[in-house]
């Protein structure tokens, strides 16, 4: 099967915080990889996996306070 990759611009900008983070995605997509570019200045978050739900990714870090917006 295909990898999808979804990327976002996010205002996450603690390490500590992009960990907890990636755990609660993790949650949602087990099997797939997740990670945090806090050097970019959009601090992009990349989600590769088999099937990604955008808007869910964009409802974790909302429920956690945090801006989320898919770049196309």
């Amino acid at each position: 099967m295909r990898m999808v990759v979804e990327v976002f611009k996010t205002n996450v900008n603690e390490i500590e915080i992009s960990e907890r983070l990636i755990r609660q995605v993790l949650d949602h997509f087990p099997r797939s990889r997740v990670n945090f570019d806090m050097e970019d200045c959009d601090r992009i978050l990349r989600v590769e996996a088999d099937a990604v739900s955008p808007e869910k990714i964009i409802e974790i870090l909302a429920a956690n306070g945090y801006f989320c917006e898919a770049l196309i």
